[in-house]
């Protein structure tokens, strides 16, 4: 595992578009159906458009339907941190960089198998390194 990525809210807006920066580091989310990734079907890595950290494979991608790319697990068990979020009145499951602590989107038990989970995740939070 690599080091983590650690910087200040200044260099994390220095590095980041205003988009990313709101979603990424202030928990937002972007508009359904207008991320890049929400139908893409090229073959690779998605990884942290934060830090570059690997975080799902484009193997379990799945169309849900919902307008976010989502994917049925990260790319290790170790890729990803959850904590419970309790805004907009309701419990979900926040999705993070385990490496920058970046927000990436929300976890679902509503997925296909094998594991049955819906990584919802903002296409701004991710870049695609084609294989």
């Amino acid at each position: 595992m690599s080091n983590k990525t650690e910087k200040s809210e200044q260099e994390w807006q220095g590095c980041l578009s205003p988009e990313q920066y709101q979603v990424m580091r202030q928990h937002g989310t972007e508009r359904p159906f207008s991320g890049k990734y929400a139908d893409c079907k090229t073959e690779g890595t998605y990884v942290c458009a934060g830090c570059g950290e690997a975080l799902f494979s484009s193997t379990t991608k799945f169309d849900s339907g919902t307008g976010w790319p989502s994917y049925f697990q990260a790319i290790n068990k170790d890729a990803v941190e959850e904590t419970t979020d309790n805004t907009l009145g309701m419990s979900r499951t926040e999705v993070h960089c385990q490496n920058c602590g970046s927000h990436l989107g929300h976890v679902f038990p509503d997925g296909p198998q094998p594991t049955g989970l819906r990584y919802c995740i903002n296409s701004v939070c991710l870049d695609l390194k084609e294989s």
